[in-house]
C-alpha cells in the first residue's frame, strides 16, 4: 500500500465514524421527539384549549373559533402536539449536539459553550412565556376590541396556531440577544465598547425588528422592543466577562500546533 493511499484511508476512517455517529444521534432525537409526542397525542385537544385561551378570553359572547377546512379538526391539534414535543425534546437535542462536538473541543472551549447553551435554551423557553403570559393577553385583548361593528372575529383553527407559532419562534428567537453579544464579543468580532458606542442603533433596529415580526399594533411592537433592548444590555454587561486577551489567542493557537504535531506523529507511526 503506498504511503499516498495510506493518508486517504486514515483520513476517510474517522470522517466516516463522525458520519456515524452523527446519524445515531440524530435517530436518538427523532425517537425521542416521536416518544414525547405520541404522549402528548392523548391530549392534543386539551392542549390546543390550553393554547387558544388568550385569544377565547376576549372575543364577542356566543363566539367561537371555526375550522375552515374539513380535516383541519383533526390535524390541527396534532400538529401542535408535535411542536410541543420538539418544544419539550430541546434540553434533549441540545445534550446529544454537545455530546458530539465536544470532544473535538479545547478545555476553555467546553467550559464557556456548555453554560451558553444552557442559557439560550433558558432564554427561548423565557420569550414563549413572556409571549403567551404578557403579550398575548394584552395583543388580542387589542385587536378584538379594534374590529369594526357588525363584524363577527371568528378565527380559523390553523391560522391562529400558525399565528401563535411565528409570535412565539420571534419572541424566543429574540431574547437569544444576550447570547448572540456575548458570543460576538468572545470570538473577537467586536468590543463591549463598540457595541456600547452603537446603543442608538441597537434601540431603532429593536423597534424595527419588532414592527416586522409583530402584528401592526403598537401593544406588541413595544413589548418585542423594550425586552430586546433590556436584553442586549444584559448581554453587554455580561459580555465584558468574555473579552478574550491575547495571551488566550496566543494559547489556543500554541495547543492547535500541538494537536496537528501529535497527529503528523500518529500518521508518520
Amino acid at each position: 500500500m503506498s504511503q499516498n493511499n495510506f493518508e486517504e484511508e486514515s483520513v476517510e476512517q474517522p470522517f466516516i465514524s463522525h458520519l456515524i455517529e452523527l446519524r445515531s444521534r440524530l435517530l436518538r432525537v427523532v425517537l425521542f421527539v416521536l416518544v414525547v409526542f405520541g404522549g402528548l397525542s392523548f391530549y392534543a385537544n386539551e392542549i390546543y384549549t390550553i393554547l387558544a385561551g388568550p385569544l377565547m378570553r376576549y372575543m364577542p359572547a356566543n363566539s367561537s373559533m371555526i375550522a375552515i377546512d374539513v380535516a383541519s379538526p383533526f390535524f390541527t391539534p396534532f400538529k401542535l402536539a408535535l411542536v410541543l414535543a420538539a418544544f419539550i425534546s430541546v434540553p434533549f437535542i441540545l445534550y446529544q449536539f454537545w455530546a458530539f462536538v465536544a470532544p473535538g473541543l479545547y478545555k476553555r472551549e467546553r467550559r464557556m459553550i456548555l453554560p451558553l447553551l444552557i442559557a439560550s435554551t433558558v432564554l427561548f423557553y423565557l420569550g414563549v412565556a413572556f409571549a403567551y403570559f404578557v403579550v398575548f393577553p394584552l395583543m388580542f385583548q387589542f385587536l378584538t376590541a379594534a374590529a369594526p361593528a357588525g363584524v363577527a372575529v371568528m378565527t380559523d383553527i390553523t391560522k391562529y396556531l400558525d399565528f401563535v407559532l411565528t409570535i412565539f419562534f420571534a419572541f424566543g428567537a429574540c431574547f437569544e440577544v444576550p447570547i448572540f453579544t456575548i458570543v460576538m464579543v468572545w470570538t473577537g468580532l467586536t468590543s463591549p465598547k463598540s457595541l456600547a458606542e452603537k446603543r442608538p442603533y441597537v434601540i431603532v433596529g429593536a423597534f424595527i425588528v419588532g414592527m416586522v415580526l409583530t402584528p401592526p399594533d403598537a401593544i406588541s411592537q413595544t413589548l418585542l422592543a423594550i425586552p430586546m433592548w433590556m436584553l442586549f444590555e444584559v448581554g453587554l454587561l455580561f459580555s465584558r466577562l468574555f473579552v478574550r486577551k491575547p495571551d488566550d489567542a496566543y494559547a489556543d493557537d500554541m495547543a492547535l500546533e500541538a494537536r496537528l504535531d501529535a497527529l503528523e506523529k500518529q500518521e508518520d507511526e
